[in-house]
């Protein structure tokens, strides 16, 4: 019995001590918690700050490419060098092309969304070409310019569209 009542009292005098010890490691482990987050967001932070720059280049890279495949200013850039409507469109297309693989890094920089929507543009503005293209009153490439300008007249251009995803999203950065 003696033996029972030393470790009775062994476990008398150790619970408080148990009890302290855990309320204290506790404490301790949420602070240390805490400021390893304080750490992360202070570094997410600054990685945001100096890849803000590089990500207002990229908006602005691609603002610049919608407008460069936007119809109107890709009809007046790019001239046919033919009278032949085929050889004109595939000119249009090969310069379109160019121009969105020269900014296809651009897509790490924005989201999914906005980069479908680049994309789209660029499809939807090749599709208009085409299809305007494939009409019969069209014989020749100065028709196909003039008929290209006169179907935009009553709707947006797709490059349109896609400028307005790339706002909305860099609006979205301040």
């Amino acid at each position: 019995m003696d033996n029972y009542d030393s470790i009775l009292t062994m476990l008398i005098y150790l619970l408080p001590t148990l009890v302290v010890g855990a309320v204290a490691y506790y404490f301790f482990k949420t602070h240390t918690d805490h400021l390893a987050q304080l750490k992360y967001n202070e570094d997410l932070n600054e990685l945001k700050k100096e890849s803000l720059p590089v990500r207002l280049q990229a908006f602005e890279r691609l603002t610049l490419f919608l407008e460069r495949i936007h119809p109107g200013s890709l009809l007046q850039r790019v001239n046919p060098t033919s009278e032949d409507k085929h050889t004109y469109e595939q000119l249009l297309v090969a310069t379109i092309e160019q121009e969105y693989e020269h900014n296809l890094i651009q897509q790490i920089y924005v989201s999914n969304k906005t980069w479908q929507a680049i994309r789209a543009s660029k499809g939807a503005t090749i599709s208009l070409i085409r299809q305007v293209n494939m009409s019969e009153n069209i014989k020749t490439a100065q028709k196909l310019r003039e008929a290209v300008l006169t179907e935009l007249l009553d709707k947006q251009s797709p490059s349109e569209t896609g400028l307005e995803f790339l706002k909305n999203e860099a609006k979205q950065l301040w």
